[in-house]
């Protein structure tokens, strides 16, 4: 039987050695234990780890029900969040649904299309999103712990009153659904007055980290998802990796202690390649989660994303030849949904027909091994996780297994990976800048 997620290190075996990894080991074993005791840095946001086990039936159901109210009643749903807000959900319904399920007529979709906003500052794309509302029927989710964060609140007030004026106030109010903190914070208070549905993310539990939490399972069940296998694809990772910290048997730690060994040699920027369309938006989830867990304190591993074989073709040649500072993790799906064959042409004019008779599927591995195999000889060594299908169950279990590492990967790196203080810098210039009350005005 396949298993769930596999790693495939070989190619950093000229880098890194078996050896080097072993020696790493004590201190995996130290952070694994400040983990599951909840003594290391950043203790009071440890509510994900233990989440997907602790997640009841009572809970999903009522994510369901909500859900299956949206997908009857709208024919649009407007996620409105940013970070790890909304990229977890984007991600989930890129990864496990029809490519162009947007394009796809109600019937076949069979669910509201699910549109994202407030992840920007732009009247250009509200003002689109907006005048293609104007004709359809729609529900917003907006989430945001504090209900202040810049771009959501703006978003959220604009939709607020379109859906105001479309349905008037009673209306609207069974349109509206919340989620936010659970005791404070303007998003809460307002959901209270107004009567508005609302759901929990954890005061433990940070954005990046939130995917398996409402902020995450309402958008992604609205999408048509089964997020009960979602759950228990994260819950056989959280077993697992609460069970075993010895590195020939947790990859999610192998993979950490290889980031860090390789970060201490030099290759201080990591590409992962998503080998598949509906792995782009993990990626760019992946991204935040890794950047904004590592990059501080003057440490930290760059997190690049890029989806090949398409991007080959524009930053192959720097990975190729370019600066060394470079590794690289392929992240693939073992088998499409789909398996579609390449036909035979009797003229042949485009000299494709040594391909006849292979499906994509099988190209796409060459290509994966082909540049796998190149980028080793450039000089950059690359990892590869390859997750057997793009079920609800897989998806879960991948979504917890990069929380993990990346968590085991910041305690390596000797930073707290769930806090993230350097955020704060650019909001207080804006701040001022926009002479917000509280925040001293400078030259």
């Amino acid at each position: 039987m396949t298993k769930t997620l596999e790693l495939h290190t070989k190619n950093i075996e000229s880098f890194v050695t078996e050896d080097e990894i072993a020696r790493l080991q004590p201190e995996v074993d130290r952070h694994q234990q400040n983990l599951e005791s909840g003594r290391g840095k950043g203790a009071e946001f440890l509510g994900w780890l233990h989440l997907p086990s602790q997640t009841t039936s009572d809970a999903l159901r009522e994510i369901e029900h909500s859900a299956a109210w949206i997908r009857e009643n709208c024919e649009t749903l407007v996620s409105i969040g940013i970070g790890g807000s909304y990229l977890g959900a984007k991600a989930a319904i890129d990864f496990g649904s029809h490519t162009f399920s947007n394009q796809l007529p109600p019937s076949a979709r069979g669910g509201p299309e699910i549109l994202f906003a407030g992840q920007n500052i732009s009247s250009d794309t509200l003002h689109d999103l907006l005048e293609i509302l104007e004709d359809k029927k729609v529900c917003l989710n907006v989430i945001s712990k504090s209900g202040t964060t810049t771009e959501p609140a703006i978003a959220f007030r604009l939709l607020k009153q379109f859906m105001e004026k479309k349905y008037g106030p009673d209306e609207t109010r069974k349109r509206i659904f919340v989620t936010t903190d659970p005791k404070k914070g303007v998003l809460k208070q307002l959901a209270d007055e107004e009567g508005y549905r609302r759901f929990v993310i954890p005061g433990d539990v940070g954005g990046r980290y939130s995917v398996l939490t409402p902020v995450g399972l309402l958008p992604i069940a609205v999408g048509g998802l089964d997020i009960k296998e979602m759950v228990a694809g994260a819950v056989d990772c959280e077993k697992h990796t609460s069970r075993h910290s010895a590195l020939d048997q947790n990859s999610a730690y192998r993979y950490a202690a290889i980031r860090n060994l390789l970060l201490r040699k030099g290759k201080t920027l990591e590409l992962m390649a998503a080998f598949h369309p509906a792995l782009q938006t993990v990626v760019e989830w992946w991204r935040q989660l890794a950047g904004e867990s590592e990059g501080k304190d003057g440490k930290g591993i760059f997190p690049a994303t890029a989806e090949y074989t398409a991007d080959l073709h524009s930053l192959g040649q720097w990975v190729q030849e370019g600066n060394r500072i470079i590794f690289e993790t392929f992240l693939r799906v073992a088998s499409s949904n789909h398996l579609i064959e390449i036909p035979k042409f009797p003229e042949d004019r485009d000299g494709l027909n040594y391909l006849a008779g292979k499906n994509l599927d099988e190209v796409n591995e060459k290509a994966w091994q082909g540049t796998a195999q190149a980028h080793l000889e450039g000089g950059v060594p690359n990892m590869t996780l390859t997750v057997k299908d793009r079920s609800a169950h897989t998806l879960g279990y991948l979504f917890y297994f990069f929380q993990r590492a990346v968590a085991m990967s910041g305690y390596l790196i000797g930073v707290n990976p769930f806090d993230q203080p350097g955020v704060e810098f650019y909001k207080n210039n804006m701040f001022r800048l926009l002479n917000k009350p509280g925040y001293r005005k400078e030259k």
